[in-house]
């Protein structure tokens, strides 16, 4: 038997169903559906039955679920023999979308610094689509990223939050004066913004252009703590994850502008390519990076 179908059987349950489970594991919905087969026909019983729309636990299903933890139980305790504190070696590289970077991962880097000590750790900072084809050319162990551009099938990519985006500008600004909600007119201000591929800058940017809101120009530029600077000396406005500017709001130093995009939400990561090996160092990192965004 497979470990991965009771990992797959178990996930359907903690998730309620079969699609939600396939985001978490990274897997395509067919593929859990098709390991769920696979280990029904091993185990000569039927898990789940059709029930409407909802595929529900049959009663031996249901008994199934202790006997499926005690046995991931076991085996994580067995993967765990010799692979813990400072007996952990090897490299690891790691490529970060910059706001995760600055500001998400300083627990995680402690911790994992902490428990394995004599792993070298390559880290570095990259857009997102460059993250993407580093990783399905095998060129990184694991990237940590905002969900963009189309599915790429060679990567396994595991959700770990939703993100609010906010518009913020300088105290100084008159913002009274102005309105980003209402169409059809120009704003005496610039955008100070991540790149192009920024997909925060891409929300803001698409929002202005369905409401035909015009800026006198845009201000690119590549550290989110250079562009909170110069928002902040009123130089223009910002559109940034809500995280990177909760100090900032709070102290005053910034304020929150009304946009009618004010729902929009980016979703953070990981990922790796799905014939990668899951070394001792990766696992433990992985790990502590589902503890400190709290997946189970």
């Amino acid at each position: 038997m497979d470990i991965r179908h009771f990992k797959t059987f178990k996930s359907i349950v903690e998730e309620g169903n079969f699609s939600n489970a396939a985001m978490k594991l990274g897997y395509t919905q067919s593929t859990v559906t098709s390991q769920i087969q696979q280990l029904e026909q091993e185990l000569s019983i039927k898990l789940f039955e059709k029930i409407g729309r909802n595929m529900v636990l049959t009663d031996l299903g249901k008994e199934m679920i202790p006997y499926a933890n005690e046995l991931l139980n076991t085996v994580k305790k067995i993967e765990g023999i010799g692979k813990v504190g400072d007996k952990i070696t090897g490299e690891l590289k790691i490529a970060v979308a910059e706001s995760l970077m600055s500001y998400k991962l300083q627990n995680v880097l402690s911790m994992f610094k902490e428990k394995a000590p004599n792993v070298k750790l390559s880290m570095v900072s990259l857009n997102c689509y460059t993250i993407k084809t580093m990783l399905a050319n095998g060129e990184l162990d694991l990237g940590l990223m905002y969900d963009v551009g189309s599915k790429n099938e060679s990567l396994s990519a595991v959700k770990l939050s939703d993100f609010n985006v906010t518009l913020v500008c300088s105290p100084q600004f008159e913002q009274e004066k102005l309105d980003f909600c209402e169409p059809n007119h120009k704003i005496n201000t610039s955008l100070i913004i991540n790149p192009v591929e920024s997909v925060y800058r891409k929300i803001i940017e698409n929002y202005f252009l369905d409401k035909n809101i015009l800026l006198n120009n845009t201000i690119e530029l590549g550290s989110i703590e250079a562009i909170k600077k110069c928002v902040a000396s009123n130089l223009g406005i910002s559109f940034l994850p809500s995280f990177t500017v909760e100090e900032e709001l709070s102290n005053g130093t910034l304020k929150e502008l009304k946009v009618g995009c004010v729902d929009a939400k980016i979703t953070a990561i990981y990922g790796y390519h799905k014939n990668k090996w899951i070394s001792p160092a990766l696992s433990l990192f992985i790990e502590l990076v589902r503890e400190d965004f709290n997946i189970i």
